[in-house]
């Protein structure tokens, strides 16, 4: 309501703001006569309650502090409706989204009292992070917080391919008790190679180990005193040479220009006639064209497709007609403890950098 009752709120400030203090925030005092019916929501007292909008889905019920204390919009359909969400950004102070929702310069303008952008996850490449710069905008990403989930996956399909449990059963159940046709391979001695040996590829790493495999990753970033390498796993200068040696390939890094279609034809005519390609990173890092082709000519190749170029692929989409390929529908890093810790960081680390607190997970 228009109370004419003036009231103090804290306001994020970019980090170059000459009002800025060492929490990042600074007190404003402004009254409820400046704030139209729409805007930010006022109780009797004359606090202003911060509007959060929730374009996708949590996974989990909201939290009680949120519901007690803020205004919330929580509608998962809204990053399939863009005319709706900027509608609902105009009087947002934060937007909460997984990978569906483009936030880039063009939202942004809708959304002139956004302070940050809290990312249900780790992938960034739906956030245009310049633009949130230049609008002065703070993004939080859930780092961490679905590794596991990413490495159980990578190492459940390892497992699927080097030990079919399900075909072995439709052998028994059909009659076919020929224990010839039940021959697995083991992982123990196997090599993994690593595209991208960041907190996902180290975690791996170290199972991998574990189950006594041979490691060998590429990543141009990793120092090369880092202690990873000294437990076992070979650092490769050459993307082509870990596509040799893998038995078994697994990529682990972010889309960017530089790793578009960093998997290409002269990568994939490198590995082995009988590897497995797993792809949990993102979609465009791949060019599904030369994959096709690679799976096609050497059909004891596999692939393990958890993410695509187009998401959901087309219902023509030539992959998904080949016996050698394995696909799901973008879910590596979705389990039910997983989402819960996502979702838990995010909204806690938010409610932090509204209230001026040192906040992780922050990208700008």
């Amino acid at each position: 309501m228009n109370c004419r009752v003036a009231h103090t709120f804290r306001c994020l400030l970019p980090y170059n703001h000459p009002q800025r203090d060492v929490q990042g925030a600074f007190s404003v005092k402004v009254s409820c006569w400046l704030c139209k019916l729409t805007g930010p929501a006022c109780d009797v007292e004359g606090e202003i309650r911060l509007r959060w909008v929730i374009a996708e889905d949590l996974w989990r019920p909201l939290p009680k502090w949120l519901t007690e204390d803020e205004e919330v919009l929580y509608d998962a359909t809204l990053s399939l409706d863009v005319p709706r969400l900027r509608s609902a950004l105009e009087h947002a102070s934060v937007l909460i989204v997984r990978n569906h929702t483009r936030c880039d310069a063009e939202l942004l303008e809708h959304a002139p009292g956004l302070k940050v952008i809290g990312r249900l996850g780790v992938g960034l490449d739906n956030i245009d992070l310049e633009a949130c710069r230049e609008h002065s905008v703070h993004v939080i990403a859930a780092r961490g917080g679905n590794a596991n989930a990413v490495v159980e996956y990578v190492l459940a399909a390892m497992f699927a391919h080097a030990r079919p449990l399900f075909a072995f059963d439709a052998y028994a159940r059909g009659g076919k008790w020929e224990r010839t046709l039940a021959r697995g391979r083991e992982l123990t001695g196997c090599t993994l190679g690593l595209v991208g040996v960041g907190d996902i590829g180290q975690r791996l790493a170290w199972r991998a180990h574990a189950l006594g495999m041979r490691v060998v990753g590429y990543d141009p970033y990793l120092p090369h005193h880092h202690r990873l390498l000294g437990d076992g796993v070979l650092r490769q200068e050459s993307l082509l040479q870990v596509c040799r040696e893998a038995d078994y390939l697994s990529l682990h890094l972010p889309l960017t220009p530089a790793t578009h279609h960093l998997i290409g034809e002269a990568e994939l005519a490198e590995i082995k006639t009988n590897a497995v390609l797993i792809h949990t990173a993102r979609g465009g890092i791949v060019d599904e064209r030369a994959l096709w082709v690679a799976l096609q000519t050497h059909p004891a190749r596999r692939a393990v497709l958890d993410v695509r170029e187009q998401e959901p692929p087309s219902t023509q989409d030539p992959l998904q007609q080949l016996p050698n390929v394995l696909l799901t529908p973008h879910v590596a890093g979705i389990t039910e403890e997983s989402s819960e810790r996502v979702a838990e960081f995010i909204l806690t680390e938010t409610r932090r950098l509204l209230s001026g607190e040192f906040a992780q997970g922050l990208v700008v």
